[in-house]
Order: structure tokens, then C-alpha cells, then sequence
């Protein structure tokens, strides 16, 4: 089965790779954004296949942006792929080192203490003159292996290169939730006690996805500032995580692909409800989060569920 799972990836990068022929610059930024989201939101719903839900994602999408950004003013780092693998690697330690902290906690209490850990992070930011303080930090444009596009010629290569990570990051976290430890969580969700009782550490598989997680903020937070050329602290803003959270709420825990499918919509929403209701774009948000929330209770990814079950 597992090849089918990589002919269906080739298939939508071709498509989504493609689609950067047609479009304007300014929808494939608003792809590209809705991407780098839809990687941090991947995480969360990584965890909550386990039953808990991080209300503090910012912190990561954050930790990513800034180091790419210094790492990038500070020591002349320019090409996307080290900034993105620096990003992820500062982000795994982090979250190795929060990961088994938080794994004991449930409910409320993991939600709101990663949240403590997300405004901690922007109050320090904020504070920090040295780097910008409140006004954050701008970074320049990025080469590609040597390469350096400019205009519509950056604006596609840094698409496909969303697109590209997407798709692997996508298709790895399918491959996990299909696996053993995948298979764990999803046990965790419904029977915590009975998990530990067949023998299976708990605390290690919730620290497991929450260090994933953690590496996919990362990830999204350097495609996020590399398209906008901008962070601030507001990258770990309590807004900023809990927009994250819509989103995870939006797709469910079902499927992967209904993940960036719901970053888009909401993308795509917010951008034209911005657009034509500029004071009142935050109760059209909420009035299509309340009619999805009615129709489809457990999240896009319930529609492909449904599907699953009627053909069998």
C-alpha cells in the first residue's frame, strides 16, 4: 500500500508544482503562507490523534522564523535549504527539551502551559531591543543552491519549494500515523490507561509528537518569513497560535491532506473577507468556523472517512 502513498505524493507536486504556471504572484503567496501554516497545524493534529491540543504552536513557528532571520543578518546565510534545515534542527532540541516536560500533562493544563511557554517567548521579543524589539527583524531574499531568482522567477521557485516540503512532510506524517507508535496515539485518545497496561509508554509517545510537532512550527515559521521577508513577535502571539488551532480544528485528526486544504480555505477567507469586509472580516471567520463545526463535527477529513466507509 505504501506505494501507492508515494504515487499519490508525486501526483500532488506535479499538480500543486504546476499550478505556478497559472497563477498570479499574489495567489501563489497566499498558497505558500497557507502551506507554511498548514505545516504547524500538521503538528497539532499530530497531537491531537493523542487526545491534547497545543495552544502555544507559535512558539515554534516563531523559534524558526528568528533563526532563520539571524541566522541569516548574522552570519550571511542565504540559501533556503540550510536555513531551513538550521530552523528544524534548533526547533527538534527545543522540543526535546520541552517534549518529556509537558508529555505528563493533559487537558487544560498541556494547553494552557504551552501557551505560558508561547507568550514568554514574545514578552522576551518584545524586550529585546538587540533584535529588533517589538518592530521584529526584516530578511532578505534567498538564493537556492547558488541561485538567486528575483521577481516572478522568486516568487515560483519559492512556491514549488513550499509545495516540495509539503508533500514530503505530508507523506512522512502518513507513513507515522500509519505505523505502530501512529497506531499508539490513536489508542492513547481513547483509552490512556489501558495503553499502559499492554505495556506502552505513554509519556514517550506524547513526547514524540509533540517533538515532531515542534520540528514542523520550525519549519513552517522559516517558509512564513522567507515569503514575507519580516518577523516579529507576533509570530508567537496568542492570536498567531490560536489561529493555528482553527485551523487543526477545521481539518480534524483524520487526514493529512484535509490539513493544508483547511489553511487554504481559511487563508483564502480571511484574504477576500479582509478584502470586501474590512471591519467585520473576523465575524465571517467565525460564522464559517460555527457552520463547519455544525455540518462536520470531526473536521474535513471526515468527508474522506465517509467516503473510506461507503466503498467497503
Amino acid at each position: 500500500m505504501r506505494y501507492i502513498l508515494f504515487l499519490y505524493a508525486a501526483i500532488a507536486f506535479v499538480v500543486l508544482a504546476a499550478g505556478s504556471i497559472i497563477l498570479p504572484d499574489w495567489a501563489m503567496f497566499l498558497f505558500a503562507m497557507a502551506l507554511a501554516k498548514g505545516l504547524v497545524c500538521l503538528g497539532i493534529v499530530a497531537m491531537m490523534r493523542g487526545g491534547v491540543v497545543s495552544f502555544g504552536q507559535g512558539l515554534y513557528y516563531c523559534i524558526g522564523a528568528y533563526t532563520a532571520t539571524l541566522a541569516a543578518n548574522l552570519w550571511g546565510v542565504s540559501d533556503i535549504f540550510a536555513l531551513t534545515l538550521f530552523s528544524s534542527v534548533v526547533c527538534l532540541i527545543v522540543g526535546m527539551i520541552f517534549g518529556p516536560m509537558l508529555a505528563t500533562y493533559r487537558g487544560i493544563f498541556f494547553a494552557m502551559l504551552t501557551l505560558a511557554l508561547s507568550m514568554v517567548l514574545y514578552g522576551t521579543l518584545s524586550k529585546m531591543s538587540v533584535i529588533g524589539g517589538s518592530d521584529g527583524l526584516n530578511i532578505g531574499s534567498p538564493t537556492f543552491l547558488g541561485w538567486a531568482p528575483e521577481g516572478r522567477d522568486l516568487q515560483t521557485a519559492l512556491y514549488i519549494y513550499v509545495v516540495a516540503i509539503v508533500v514530503i512532510t505530508g507523506t512522512l506524517m502518513r507513513i507515522y500515523f500509519d505505523s505502530e507508535q501512529g497506531l499508539i496515539t490513536l489508542a492513547t485518545r481513547d483509552n490512556e490507561l489501558r495503553v499502559e497496561y499492554l505495556g506502552a509508554s505513554v509519556r514517550k509517545v506524547m513526547a514524540y509528537n509533540y517533538t515532531f510537532a515542534a520540528v514542523l512550527g520550525g519549519l513552517g515559521g522559516t517558509i512564513a518569513v522567507v515569503a514575507l521577508g519580516h518577523v516579529d513577535p507576533e509570530f508567537a502571539f496568542w492570536t498567531t497560535s490560536g489561529e493555528f488551532v482553527f485551523v487543526a480544528i477545521l481539518a480534524g485528526y483524520m487526514s493529512v491532506p484535509a490539513v493544508f486544504v483547511a489553511a487554504i480555505i481559511l487563508e483564502v477567507v480571511r484574504s477576500f473577507s479582509n478584502l470586501y469586509f474590512p471591519n467585520t472580516w473576523q465575524l465571517s471567520l467565525g460564522i464559517f468556523l460555527l457552520i463547519v463545526i455544525v455540518t462536520l463535527p470531526n473536521g474535513l477529513g471526515s468527508l474522506l472517512s465517509r467516503r473510506k466507509g461507503g466503498k467497503t
